[in-house]
């Protein structure tokens, strides 16, 4: 099935290791996406301390499945990167976190998208916690591991949100 259509939110993993070349992999794909004139403003933070899994998981009610990953992504912007396009980095980070969670379909492992950009107190936990300097905005915290649990996704495609020619 295409990883498109295949893809789900996982938010329980189980304990098999993911491993860091299997997050590279992951990053090399999202590092693939395309970005405003070419900009690339894209870094990331690897978390793989028990600790600091944990750490994330409070930061946010709904950032609760950071406890049980294996590893995490924080998918970062650097605003200082030549040729940003400050008003698109947005746009950019988030084709970049979608390329990730695409490929870790394909990789057969389970992820989420925990959403901390542009929630304040979530962007401040996170820079304060990481030592994030103010030039990066920490954009998206994706959470990886083996899904314990094997769920089809169901289709959303749905007609009446389609208009033709006009609204």
């Amino acid at each position: 099935m295409n990883p498109i259509f295949k893809r789900r939110s996982v938010r329980k993993f189980n304990d098999k290791e993911v491993s860091m070349n299997q997050v590279k992999h992951l990053i090399e794909a999202g590092m693939q996406a395309p970005s405003a004139f070419n900009s690339q403003p894209w870094e990331f933070i690897i978390v793989s301390d028990k600790k600091d899994l944990n750490a994330v998981s409070k930061m946010s009610r709904y950032a609760k499945p950071a406890k049980k990953a294996q590893k995490l992504i924080i998918v970062l912007g650097n605003t200082k990167k030549f040729k940003v396009v400050k008003p698109m980095i947005q746009q950019d980070l988030s084709a970049c976190t979608q390329n990730i969670l695409l490929q870790a379909v394909i990789d057969g492992l389970g992820a989420v998208w925990l959403g901390f950009y542009p929630k304040e107190d979530r962007v401040n936990a996170l820079r304060e916690y990481f030592h994030i300097p103010n030039h990066i905005i920490p954009f998206s915290v994706i959470a990886i591991g083996y899904p314990k649990e094997d769920k089809e996704p169901k289709s959303r495609y749905d007609e009446s949100k389609i208009h033709l020619g006009k609204y």
